[in-house]
């Protein structure tokens, strides 16, 4: 069932196209400088990657017979010459390209959120997938990934042109729950990308799926893939962001960096880094700490669950706890388990329970264990990474993820996911499709110059820099306690 889903979900994605060539249709014939072609009206939803397979022809040999492909792209309905790959001898007269070709048939429409497009699975024209999504009024329509200049203005609206890399293990035989995230954080974009539209832009979404590839990103930089973006968003893992930086400075490009929070930001006036780091935030959440209650009354008990789930975030409190001078003790997971963990606990102080994991379900467990120890006295506050908000805990809980959703409204835009969709977030917070949505908002107010709302759906923004020289980061640390 999980695989069906999958493939369900990635075919509406656009990401899984047909395997095979499919058999040819009866397409009327011509012949071109003795060369005997097919005459293929344009489908909608269709790339020239596709169109090659299908006629099981190269895409140089379809951009050879039609140039006009490398100066503005492929446009629904137009007709194509497609080689048949059968030399004749008798020459027809044609006529020339451009006088078969038709106008782009363009058909509105009217207020409704443009439906999942193409999770490009490699970066370059070598490669299958590479797609260009057009968001706009009009319809959705693929671009070939040749390198080819793209007008600034379209039907007197300006383009701007944004790249989301992320990755979507589209070519693994098994996905792993990160895949699915990706997948929500990219929804949550193409939705922001619809609101966002206006009468005066047009906004176009270049998506790649880089994986854990340095390869993709080396060769993204290299080509002329990106020339005309004009902001960058993604790239989860630090050694495909030290590659992409440099082109994003030479490019005067600004990166959005919406995971990866250790990153050098001196020198860097193009990056953007939404997450503070886990350092700063355990220095804020124990400033807080230490401020309500004093640090003489503070009891710090970590719990090891397994040393593959520590977060970091986790350890990082730890230790800045412990640079404060304030008590703390380290148990197994089996002697809470065994109720037998008493011997860690102050009674006469509030206990900080940090658990090294940041997953729901390895909290879930301990629970009725921890309950009893509150029931015998003990003055308990549970720390977690994320909100888990749709858990209920019956234990003093605090977060200290700025993930949170707190009371905004979002039963308008779950409606919109489940519908266009056809899936729910996954059950643990932070929910990717609400940051994704709020910072592809925020990317088009900073490229269009444009002063920030600063509220998101999930979560305020504020960047700051130390300097001018220096890359911004989103100091809103949300600590909130439950």
């Amino acid at each position: 069932m999980k695989k069906i889903y999958i493939l369900m979900m990635l075919c509406m994605m656009g990401g899984v196209g047909y395997l095979q060539a499919q058999e040819l249709k009866e397409y009327p014939l011509d012949t071109i400088n003795g060369e005997e072609v097919y005459k293929y009206r344009v489908e909608r939803s269709i790339g020239l990657y596709r169109i090659g397979v299908n006629f099981d022809v190269p895409q140089a040999d379809i951009i050879r017979l039609n140039p006009q492909l490398r100066e503005r792209g492929l446009h629904f309905d137009e007709i194509l010459y497609i080689p048949t790959k059968r030399k004749i001898s008798k020459k027809k007269e044609v006529l020339p390209v451009k006088e078969e070709l038709k106008p782009v048939v363009e058909e509105k429409v009217e207020e409704q959120p443009v439906e999942p497009a193409v999770v490009a699975q490699d970066s370059v024209a070598s490669t299958p997938d590479s797609a260009v999504v057009a968001v706009t009024d009009s319809a959705v329509v693929p671009v070939i990934p040749e390198p080819i200049v793209l007008d600034s203005v379209i039907d007197g609206k300006r383009v701007v042109e944004l790249a989301l890399m992320l990755p979507f293990e589209s070519q693994q035989t098994k996905r792993s729950a990160n895949a699915a995230r990706m997948m929500e954080f990219y929804q949550g974009a193409l939705l922001a990308l619809h609101d966002m539209q206006n009468d005066s832009i047009v906004y176009r979404l270049r998506v790649y799926d880089i994986e854990r590839s340095e390869r993709r990103v080396k060769e993204l930089c290299d080509s002329t893939e990106l020339d005309r973006v004009q902001a960058v968003l993604g790239l989860a893992y630090p050694v495909q962001i030290q590659q992409m930086i440099p082109w994003c400075e030479a490019h005067q490009v600004p990166l959005f960096l919406p995971f990866c929070d250790d990153i050098d930001l001196k020198g860097k006036p193009h990056v953007y880094q939404f997450n503070s780091p886990d350092r700063e935030e355990a220095q804020a959440l124990t400033r807080q700490w230490i401020a309500q209650k004093g640090d003489s009354a503070l009891h710090c008990v970590a719990i090891n669950v397994r040393e593959a789930d520590y977060s970091n975030a986790m350890k990082e409190l730890r230790q800045v706890l412990k640079e404060e001078g304030i008590a703390y003790d380290t148990i197994p997971m089996r002697d809470l388990l065994k109720d037998s963990a008493a011997y860690a606990f102050d009674k006469e102080k509030e206990n900080l329970i940090i658990v090294h994991s940041d997953r729901y379900q390895h909290v879930r467990v301990l629970m009725p264990h921890l309950v009893k120890l509150q029931e015998e006295g003990y003055r308990l506050r549970l720390v977690s990474q994320y909100s888990w908000q749709k858990e209920s805990v019956n234990l003093p809980q605090v977060y200290i993820s700025k993930f949170t959703t707190e009371e905004r409204d979002v039963t308008h835009y779950n409606g919109l996911w489940e519908h266009y969709f056809v899936n729910t977030h996954v059950s643990e917070t932070p929910r990717y499709d609400l940051l994704g949505y709020d910072l592809m908002r925020e990317i088009i107010y900073i490229v269009n110059g444009q002063p920030s709302e600063n509220e998101g759906l999930q979560s305020p923004i504020y960047w700051e820099a130390e300097s001018e020289a220096d890359g911004w980061q989103n100091t809103y640390i949300h600590i909130v306690e439950n």
